[in-house]
């Protein structure tokens, strides 16, 4: 089933004016990077939210006459074009403070050719005094009596939803209750990060049949966290393009800062981490702090090569490159690879159906029953070594989640487990359990609410005969 298009409201206007934060307070969180240098945002940044109980996709444009420190401003005005053309309600931001510029009125101008609703709306009349000298000069513009909000403080932003509310198109019939529906139902959030000129782009391009994002040779074309929906086969999936990873202490700008921040939070926050790795080029230092922010955050990942077209059989097979890869990130070792071209689109389908897979495989419960057997088993073929004159005993064990399966392990001393053990049992698990491919995280307690838990009889049977 396809879900049913959401109204689509678009924030346009010259650079400055405050659409990234205006994008940031209507979402009710930091999705567009903000900040006072001209041009940072470039691809359409979007934000489902809901108006009047209905839900409508909002999008953050880059600023109308842009002029770019890469030259990309003739694909940063398709992108704007892009969303002036899908949007059903367009917020045209002025600046009230620095009043009208000749860019306003050739953004103006733009808008009068488009036959779909215009908002006229000043930012930044975070004073009365604003507030009341604002509207008049604005009314030249041609749209009407403006709104006048602040963005940065809220002021307006009520009255503005109800403007928007008036102007959005009616509901087909069973519309909203069907979008409601796919709202609920399981979204995969696919993550694409890797380092600069990985193919993230072109890949999340290729995925949404779309040019969704800007894509450039120049390394550092994107920065904000882009995420896009689509379908596929009855399945929702968001993909988030990020900005490509830099070595730790390299922000030459402060918006580069933030948009790794933006990164490793998409990391945080997906489903499943597609780590792309470009077969033309070496295992990079990037690349290996990549896979160790995804295992440290014990999120499922996918080793996607990028360009394997680009690779002749003779050079390397994919066993070869599994080898290689195998050996330069040992701390993703369960995670399954993916040979896939994001500019012939080769084996993309594979790949969202690998995507699934580990979806699937994160959300898996065991019964403590279980959970139990494979620790005695995993006690009797390895028993934790003594550490400090202290023997280490194990009691039971439950799942407490998933997305990623946890497991609670119930000790007589938690510090006398270490890493090596831990990650004895996460193997253990994934051979044991359906979630070979995912990473476990173990959480070891002691148990006992005050009593001394050295005195309790261990469920798990200790090898030397000791209680």
């Amino acid at each position: 089933m396809t879900t049913p298009q959401v109204p689509c409201v678009a924030i346009v206007g010259r650079p400055n004016v405050g659409k990234s934060s205006l994008l940031n307070r209507l979402a009710g969180k930091r999705i567009s990077i903000v900040d006072a240098m001209s041009g940072v945002t470039r691809d359409r940044v979007t934000a489902r939210i809901h108006i009047a109980m209905r839900p409508v996709e909002l999008v953050d444009t880059g600023g109308i006459g842009i002029v770019d420190t890469l030259h990309l401003e003739d694909q940063v005005e398709h992108q704007i074009e892009a969303a002036v053309f899908q949007a059903d309600v367009i917020l045209f931001l002025v600046d009230v403070r620095e009043g009208l510029t000749p860019q306003d009125r050739e953004v103006a101008g733009r808008l009068r050719r488009t036959s779909t609703p215009v908002v006229l709306v000043g930012n930044k009349a975070d004073s009365r005094r604003l507030v009341e000298a604002g509207g008049g000069e604005l009314n030249a513009l041609g749209f009407g009596e403006p709104l006048l909000i602040s963005a940065t403080q809220g002021h307006g932003i009520a009255d503005l939803l109800d403007a928007v509310a008036g102007l959005l198109p009616p509901p087909e019939d069973g519309a909203d209750a069907a979008a409601q529906e796919a709202e609920g139902r399981n979204r995969i959030k696919l993550a694409l990060v890797g380092r600069q000129n990985a193919g993230k782009s072109s890949l999340l391009n290729r995925l949404a049949k779309a040019e969704r994002v800007i894509v450039s040779e120049v390394p550092g074309t994107t920065r904000d966290a882009v995420d896009v929906r689509f379908e596929l086969g009855g399945h929702v999936y968001v993909a988030i393009d990020t900005a490509g990873m830099r070595r730790r202490g390299k922000f030459p700008l402060a918006v580069d800062f933030f948009s790794q921040v933006r990164t490793e939070r998409s990391i945080r926050q997906c489903d499943v981490a597609l780590l792309l790795l470009d077969a033309t080029q070496e295992v990079s230092i990037v690349d290996k702090n990549l896979a160790a922010y995804v295992r440290a955050h014990h999120r499922p990942c996918i080793l996607v090569v990028n360009k394997w077209d680009l690779i002749q059989a003779d050079v390397a097979s994919p066993e070869d490159y599994m080898r290689y890869l195998r050996a330069h990130l040992p701390g993703l070792g369960f995670a399954p690879l993916a040979m896939v071209s994001a500019l012939t689109g080769f084996n993309l389908a594979g790949l969202l159906d690998l995507s699934r897979s580990l979806f699937q495989q994160a959300g898996v419960r065991v019964a403590t029953a279980e959970v139990n057997r494979v620790l005695e088993a995993a006690r009797e073929r390895q028993a934790p070594k003594q550490r400090r004159g202290k023997r280490p005993k194990l009691f039971y064990g439950t799942q407490v989640s998933v997305h990623p399966p946890t497991f609670v392990i119930f000790v007589n001393d938690p510090s006398l487990f270490d890493d090596e053990y831990t990650r004895y049992f996460e193997n253990r698990f994934r051979e044991a359990f359906p979630f070979s491919e995912v990473p476990v995280r173990i959480h070891f307690r002691r148990r006992g609410g005050g009593q001394d838990p050295a005195a309790e009889t261990p469920v798990v049977p200790d090898p030397e005969g000791g209680a």
